[in-house]
């Protein structure tokens, strides 16, 4: 069929004309995924380059008063010498029937205190790795214990790799000042830190001869990492102090691969990007490693800026910061600005592309208001999706605190958004799963969200439920049921007569939300009193989790009251401690959660000695996992063989102290 002359006339320009909108936009649609927006070329972020621009750029974003004594001192310095010299899931275990590191997206590993590979149980134990032989049970016994020649090491992190073990820790040297080969005797500071992360890997396959095939160093605090494949990312924090802005030296991290040589690098300022909108005093440093490629070099990318949370996909990582905006207000008795908060925040988000053995800056985003952990963050579909809090709760004008879901494309630019949910409360927790979200809010009652994201351009809130307390992590249970850890909570009348809420004891419970409509919580369970806590209210690893055999299992510190006041205008008085160790439930969607008991590492005279406060040992358990039907309870001071089915004890390995 042809198609008459003027009708070409009329196309063409509208081919044009669509073609110039999606390059404007910076968006290619991808024919294999049309829903997905592709992102534009990924752009180059500026270089710092050199002393001086280094300067301008934190005397730019942090304030004139910030730098107001580095300057006068520089200028001081200057006239006197002019040479004057920072998804969803566990971790899918292989063929083995064993646990695996509760973590929040299949795939993609997180560092813990405890591996194991369903023979033998990696602990960060101490000062120490310990290896124990967990299988056969009858036979366990430790292995092997891995001890570090740096007295300033403190292992922190492992992850298992094949034959590889990763042991993730911390150092922190004092290392004296010298000026021109002389210590210096001024106050300030006598004694530098040099903080590091340093990654040892270790060759596990001979438990008699564990033997040390790498490290990687990088000056700085330990932020994050993860493992996907055999691809390792480590994301350091490395404050940038203005005293050695002074000095003219040691103002740009250091780092050491040991297959490089035992020597420390100073990343060049030439080599090291910033990120423009978002410059503070800090270097944010992520390095791969191939962990199938031994000899090739660590990939190291260093930027002027800092990070705070991180989530991380199978193909991407993203770091969020929060930046406060301010406005300038000139004081002119003293002669600088000051600078004033809004109460309006900002959280910036960095997106990397990851890759075998490497990374490589994808492109940067912001959204209104600020994040509570990394299940705030999530990707789905090529959308990434990121829930915040703006405002505070203790205000009642226009900046009182509302919740927020935003949802980015691939270059990250806002494409949808939910706002003003919940306003005067706060997100305690938030989980993605596929397309839809759970958000558990919190003032005085826990109102539970249920949002529909399948549209990714118009959000929407499918139904919600008030109830009681609060939950701080939710975990999975399947598509429709998903499983809150939080504390109860009960209200009473404050000082001026108002209604408060205050914390009980902890609280987990199943909500139903086959209809999303109208969710429900089918089941709860509660243990102690106030002051009740557990690990796994602030870390998601701490978790033993397994649908297939209806386990759910959690450290815990219990607190119990000696009586309960029938005043309901009274405020709730704490408990007094009475248990440390592992709470175990079984669960299902029939009988919900069914109490099966507990196990603790503490005797009956730790108990006595106690008294009424917390009493922190090296009793107390931390972590449990299962290797067939045996459950595995973990204290630095002993591990505790268990039969899953009835809980009563097979073994105890005192570990050496």
């Amino acid at each position: 069929m042809r198609l008459p002359v003027g009708n070409f006339r009329v196309l063409i320009p509208g081919v044009l004309l669509l073609v110039a909108l999606l390059i404007c936009g910076g968006i290619v649609y991808d024919l294999h995924n049309p829903k997905a927006p592709q992102a534009s070329a990924r752009p180059e972020l500026p270089v710092v380059g050199t002393y001086d621009n280094l300067v301008k750029l934190l005397e730019k974003s942090q304030g004139q008063n910030v730098l107001y004594g580095l300057r006068s001192t520089m200028n001081k310095e200057a006239m006197e010498d002019s040479a004057a010299p920072q998804s969803v899931g566990a971790t899918p275990a292989p063929s083995t029937d064993y646990s695996g590191t509760n973590v929040q997206v299949q795939g993609v590993d997180e560092a813990d205190l405890v591996k194991t590979d369903g023979t033998y149980i990696y602990q960060v134990n101490r000062d120490r790795v310990c290896i124990i032989k967990a299988q056969p049970v009858d036979g366990m016994d430790l292995a092997a214990t891995i001890r570090f020649d740096d007295a300033g090491f403190r292992p922190v992190d492992l992850y298992l790799d094949a034959d590889n073990l990763i042991v993730i820790g911390t150092s922190d040297r004092e290392v004296p000042n010298y000026n021109d080969n002389v210590l210096r005797k001024s106050i300030y500071p006598p004694i530098l830190s040099f903080q590091s992360t340093r990654a040892i890997i270790y060759n596990i396959n001979d438990k008699s001869r564990v033997t040390k095939v790498r490290e990687l160093e990088m000056e700085g605090s330990y932020l994050s990492s993860r493992k996907i494949g055999s691809s390792f990312y480590l994301l350091t924090n490395k404050y940038l102090d203005y005293y050695y802005i002074q000095q003219k030296k040691d103002i740009t991290p250091r780092w050491r691969d040991s297959i490089q040589g035992e020597e420390f690098v100073a990343e060049k300022l030439e080599n090291i990007r910033y990120f423009p909108d978002c410059v503070s005093p800090n270097y944010l440093m992520v390095a791969a490693l191939d962990l199938e490629k031994p000899t090739q070099p660590v990939h190291i990318n260093t930027y002027l800026g800092s990070g705070e949370q991180v989530f991380a996909s199978r193909q991407n990582l993203y770091v969020a910061v929060q930046k406060h905006d301010y406005v300038v207000r000139p004081l002119p008795e003293v002669g600088i600005a000051e600078r004033e908060r809004l109460a309006e925040s900002n959280t910036t988000i960095y997106k990397f592309e990851l890759l075998p053995g490497q990374i490589q800056y994808y492109g940067m985003g912001q959204v209104p208001g600020r994040i509570l952990n990394q299940f705030s963050m999530d990707e789905n579909d090529g959308y990434f999706r990121i829930a915040t809090t703006s405002g505070d709760m203790w205000r009642d004008d226009q900046y009182t605190s509302a919740n927020n879901v935003y949802i980015l494309n691939q270059d990250l630019q806002i494409c949808g958004r939910l706002e003003n949910i919940a306003p005067g409360e706060r997100i305690y927790s938030t989980r993605f799963m596929g397309d839809r979200a759970y958000m558990v809010t919190f003032k005085q009652i826990d109102p539970f969200f249920v949002l529909d994201l399948k549209d990714p351009l118009n959000p929407t809130i499918l139904g919600k439920l008030k109830i009681p307390g609060y939950s701080d992590y939710l975990h999975p249970y399947d598509e429709n049921h998903i499983i809150g850890f939080g504390k109860d909570t009960v209200e009473t009348k404050g000082w001026n007569g108002q209604s408060q809420a205050f914390y009980q004891g902890m609280k987990i419970a199943i909500f139903d939300v086959t209809d999303v409509n109208n969710p429900i919580e089918m089941s709860k369970a509660s243990i102690g009193d106030r002051g009740t806590d557990s690990e796994l209210l602030r870390n998601h690893k701490a978790l033993l989790f397994a649908a297939e055999k209806n386990l759910l299992a959690f450290p815990v510190k219990v607190m119990e009251a000696a009586s309960t006041s029938n005043n309901k205008n009274l405020m709730p008085a704490y408990g007094s401690f009475s248990f440390q160790g592992f709470y175990v439930y079984s669960i299902d969607l029939v009988s919900g959660l069914q109490y099966r008991g507990r196990i603790s590492h503490l005797t009956d005279q730790d108990y006595l000695k106690a008294g009424n406060a917390w009493y922190n040992s090296d009793k107390n358990i931390d972590r449990g996992l299962y290797i067939g039907d045996i459950l595995y309870t973990l204290s630095p001071s002993l591990i505790k063989a268990h039969n899953l089915s009835d809980l009563t004890d097979i073994k105890t390995l005192t570990l050496p102290q």
